[in-house]
């Protein structure tokens, strides 16, 4: 009998050493937890509850679960029919939210789970829930850098996908149109190299701005990368909505822009395809919107066009000629023709202008004209512009050492070129791996590049006048050269456009605009060439005008470098004037 006695107070210590381990476990656990009668009222709390959502035991014990609901502290996530599923499964858990003592709401991850009798029916209830507020809040801040560009906030291709899906299939059951639009900033990439891409990201956040005050609450505007963004307009009634939309986005974007003290004027292109006229696809949509968008770039900039079919081919031609531009390089499908310039006074070719020719072998000759834009807009002119300077350079070395007459080449250069970084650095490891003197490579530079921030123009020019190159402000009188400013610029010649060489013979005031460059870059001590020279008449009036250089269809059209060697094996001088017998 006393062993037995002995052995009940073992099992008693022990159950009381095990109810305090639980005891300690209940008060230590970060989960909240509440345990409620069969009834649901409140029989205990541990301390994280409390610590969770700031109501102490003595606000809840013996209160009814009820005035968790009252309180805000559960959502109506609880209603009848999860007590029954809770009833009939035992347990339930999801996420909910609650609300603070201080009315501050959280998420909750909770656990609800039922003890039983032994009859099966319900003793208690227990709910562990913990706060993932936290943790939500992270996952939410992953999803928005997913879904939104991070430079303007604004949301990103993939959300942009899933609004336009939305849009269609709401406006396919309302009977309703949707627009879609795509901008792009006019001449960006210019800015962009001009002045940085600190800049250009800070003009992209202006004009984010900008566009969002135009747009109803409803719409979504979507930056898609580089300075292209995406509209799009859902729940419109008539195309002629989105035109209205489109003008006062125009008149929004466009103006003046200070960013870090630099003054921007900026204009964008419009371009809009409608559902369900241009079709029931996202992509589809999407993508005629962009060809409608270069239509409208084509036309002069700073205007809107709709899609149409012509414009899909447009920009399919498009697509295919920037696909093999990208190959055109390394399958050797560039050449260079080379146009001579004459020295008015003494007949003699002084100089020749390298020009780019594209033979492709599937679609034969492409012109400069339209594949130049195309690689300026893709950035695909900075590896076809080296391409051009150490061939063309190659090429004049390989005429010295055949002991021809020496000849400058004339490059030119686009904006993009012009603002590249190490410019300098590339230019003078071209000249010393081809062994030739940097007199004979001549840089032709257009008036409008040159002008856009004037005072870094300066410094390059200096620099690259200071390794020994000939510098060409190209295009001459098309622009809005500042005289002061030209007066600064290491320039060596002017070259006047051929738009105002053109009719000289015929039309006094280009007679007077060509006659007036001549006489003023005589004053400013720079020589002069006219380019565009295809007529007697134009030339009796540029030799009396005392122009220094020509170069046009007059004395030859661009030709292969083979028919230049001809041409200088043939000349000969008589009576003081070189002549030509082979072009």
């Amino acid at each position: 009998m006393p062993r037995n006695n002995k052995r009940e107070r073992n099992d008693v210590r022990q159950k009381e050493r095990q109810l305090r381990l639980f005891a300690h476990i209940f008060d230590s656990l970060y989960e909240g937890i509440i345990v409620t009668d069969a009834d649901k009222n409140m029989l205990f709390i541990n301390p994280a509850f409390s610590a969770i959502t700031g109501y102490s035991a003595n606000d809840l014990i013996g209160e009814n679960l009820n005035l968790l609901h009252h309180l805000g502290l559960m959502d109506d996530a609880f209603n009848q029919d999860t007590w029954r599923s809770i009833n009939e499964t035992g347990r339930w858990q999801g996420e909910i939210i609650g609300r603070r003592k201080n009315n501050e709401s959280y998420t909750e991850c909770l656990s609800v789970s039922t003890m039983k009798n032994e009859l099966g029916e319900v003793n208690y209830y227990i709910g562990v829930f913990s706060d993932v507020s936290e943790r939500k809040a992270a996952e939410e801040r992953v999803a928005y850098v997913v879904l939104h560009d991070f430079l303007t906030n604004l949301p990103n291709g993939l959300l942009l996908q899933d609004r336009l899906a939305q849009a269609i299939s709401h406006a396919g059951r309302e009977k309703q149109k949707v627009a879609v639009m795509c901008l792009d900033l006019d001449h960006f990439k210019v800015i962009n190299d001009m002045l940085g891409h600190l800049i250009g990201d800070k003009l992209l956040q202006e004009v984010a701005k900008r566009i969002s005050t135009v747009g109803r609450a409803s719409d979504t505007v979507s930056r898609r990368g580089g300075d292209e963004f995406v509209i799009i307009l859902p729940d419109l009634e008539t195309v002629d909505d989105a035109a209205v939309i489109a003008v006062k986005l125009l008149d929004a974007i466009s103006g003046l822009c200070i960013v870090e003290g630099n003054e921007i004027k900026i204009t964008t292109s419009i371009g809009i395809s409608i559902f369900p006229e241009d079709g029931c696809d996202g992509d589809y949509l999407i993508k005629y919107a962009d060809a409608a968008m270069y239509h409208a770039k084509k036309n002069g900039r700073n205007n809107y066009q709709f899609f149409t079919n012509e414009m899909n081919q447009l920009a399919l031609e498009r697509m295919l000629i920037e696909r093999k531009l990208r190959h055109a390089i390394e399958r050797q499908e560039f050449c260079l023709h080379y146009q001579p310039q004459i020295d008015l006074l003494s007949g003699r070719i002084i100089g020749v202008e390298a020009l780019l020719r594209w033979n492709n072998p599937e679609t034969g000759m492409i012109s400069p004209g339209y594949f130049i834009p195309i690689a300026e807009e893709t950035g695909l002119i900075i590896p076809i512009g080296e391409w051009v300077l150490r061939e063309a350079c190659r090429q004049n070395s390989e005429w010295r050492r055949l002991g021809l007459p020496e000849l400058t080449v004339a490059v030119n250069l686009s904006a993009v070129q012009f603002r590249q970084n190490n410019f300098g650095e590339m230019i003078k490891s071209i000249l010393c791996e081809n062994g030739l003197d940097p007199s004979g490579l001549e840089l032709e530079i257009t008036e409008g590049v040159v002008m856009q921030n004037a005072e870094t123009s300066i410094a390059l020019l200096l620099e690259l006048k200071a390794m020994g190159l000939k510098l060409v402000v190209d295009d001459f009188g098309t622009g809005y050269s500042s005289l002061n400013y030209l007066k600064r610029f290491p320039i060596d010649k002017l070259k006047i456009d051929q738009s105002f060489v053109r009719d000289i013979s015929v039309d006094s005031d280009d007679a007077v605009i060509v006659s007036t460059i001549i006489n003023m870059a005589r004053t400013l001590k720079l020589k002069v060439i006219a380019e565009g020279v295809e007529t007697v008449e134009q030339l009796s009036f540029l030799k009396h005008q005392e122009c220094d250089e020509i170069q046009g269809y007059y004395f030859s059209q661009p030709v292969s470098p083979e028919k230049i060697n001809s041409l200088l094996v043939s000349g000969y001088k008589k009576e003081g004037q070189w002549l030509y017998t082979s072009t």
